[in-house]
């Protein structure tokens, strides 16, 4: 197993992220809360886009996991969606390559295993297949060749929408088929979530807005006044 995801056995990963039009989403504000995850004990973080990642690498020494969210009209798949992407937050600083690997047509018609197989030669860092079923583990694990997979997208495609708790049954079918190491991620907002997902066989867990997750966090407690309810019926 690669030393660096060897590293995260057991342990929270916290996805220190912000909306694109929040305040917070600025790279010296991401590197301050990847600073505070990792003095509070977490062994790794993940982090978006480029600039955030060469900040957050500047001020922490847990590995960066790096994902690089890109919108296109022509597919579905955001997250490290082409090859250019991952070879960018590698420059960038990170240390681990996610990636989307649900089998949707990707932008410009990139297909999946040559991705990973180019980046696998060129870029030189561990990658972490991003699933939403149990299948797509499979592939990445049998055809890919991937280092490790995550359950991030369990609940993001429209096959898995109908979810909304974290997706425990699919750690537990991966753990009990694969000896890679998966990583649950999705929907975990309580300790007993993320005490459930290692029960579950998970190698290591990633929360992010139930920690980071500040924009929602406001709007969670804010609809919970008077104020916001009397404003909601004028």
């Amino acid at each position: 197993m690669n030393k660096t995801i060897e590293g995260w056995r057991g342990g929270l990963i916290v996805s220190c992220q912000a909306p694109a039009n929040s305040p917070i989403n600025k790279p010296e504000i991401i590197a301050a809360f990847a600073e505070t995850a990792e003095l509070g004990g977490a062994v790794g973080v993940r982090i978006d886009a480029p600039e955030n990642i060469r900040a957050v690498s500047e001020r922490v020494s847990v590995p960066v996991l790096g994902i690089y969210k890109l919108v296109f009209d022509s597919s579905d798949v955001y997250i490290t969606p082409t090859f250019a992407s991952a070879k960018q937050i590698v420059e960038a600083g990170a240390n681990v390559i996610a990636l989307d690997a649900t089998r949707r047509a990707r932008p410009g018609g990139e297909a999946l295993d040559a991705l990973v197989a180019r980046a696998r030669a060129e870029l030189n860092q561990p990658i972490m297949a991003d699933v939403s079923s149990f299948d797509e583990g499979l592939y990445a694990a049998e055809t890919l060749g991937v280092d490790v997979i995550s359950t991030t997208l369990s609940g993001y495609t429209a096959e898995t929408k109908h979810l909304i708790e974290p997706d425990f049954r699919l750690v537990e079918r991966l753990a009990e088929k694969l000896t890679l190491p998966i990583v649950c991620e999705g929907r975990l907002r309580s300790t007993d979530d993320v005490r459930r997902a290692f029960d579950c066989g998970a190698f290591a867990v990633v929360v992010g807005g139930a920690i980071t997750g500040i924009d929602l966090l406001i709007q969670k407690f804010v609809g919970a006044t008077p104020r916001h309810s009397a404003n909601a019926v004028a």
